[in-house]
């Protein structure tokens, strides 16, 4: 996928059938499926029925591997947070943005604001320097939301920052790696702990 648009994410979805099947012929015991608004901008329950698409493809291969999206990941890790009020950073552009922040409304969770940094090739997400969204975060410190987003994107780096700005804001800090780092933790029955990496994978923080 060369640039982050509906149509190029539509044809990364299609095509992860197959995907599945390839990486169940090797001794797994998950997959995730990391890329968020490919699920996302497919509309409501899209995180559900793209889950049950990749088991469904397993039906027939010699591994039956645990199958998780980090667009789950995310839903789920802002439940086990309890957070209902959040913002949220992403890379895309600002209409895709905006239908993440509404699937995620629609699952119940209240989104106050976006910060769409609009960078539509792939590969310069992944290049994005993860230092500057210390800066971006500072404007939520003290803001009246449950837990701050702070790549809503695996591809954009932030794990090294993520302590840091969650000192910063003062609030519980996540994003889409680290909520599907958890995921894929408690589906190798793992205790879904990792030092520096945010509240939702602080000691003691397990919420099945």
């Amino acid at each position: 996928m060369a640039h982050v648009t509906p149509e190029e994410l539509d044809r990364m979805v299609q095509a992860s059938d197959v995907a599945v099947q390839s990486l169940a012929d090797s001794p797994i015991d998950a997959i995730a499926y990391a890329c968020l608004v490919a699920v996302l901008c497919r509309g409501a329950n899209a995180h559900r029925d793209v889950k049950a698409r990749l088991e469904n493809a397993l039906t027939d291969s010699p591994r039956q591997p645990d199958v998780v999206t980090s667009a789950g990941a995310l839903i789920d890790g802002l439940q086990a947070l309890g957070a209902k009020r959040i913002a949220m950073i992403t890379p895309y552009m600002r209409p895709l943005a905006e239908t993440v922040a509404e699937y995620i409304r629609a699952e119940g969770v209240e989104v106050t604001e976006v910060v769409a940094l609009e960078v539509s090739d792939n590969v310069e997400v992944g290049r994005l320097d993860p230092e500057n969204l210390i800066g971006i975060a500072s404007q939520f410190a003290g803001a009246d939301i449950d837990a701050l987003v702070l790549s809503a994107c695996v591809q954009m780096p932030s794990l090294p920052v993520v302590d840091r700005v969650e000192r910063l804001v003062g609030l519980p800090v996540l994003t889409a790696a680290t909520a599907t780092a958890r995921s894929l933790l408690l589906a190798l029955g793992l205790e879904p702990e990792i030092p520096e990496a945010g509240a939702l994978l602080a000691t003691g923080n397990r919420v099945d």
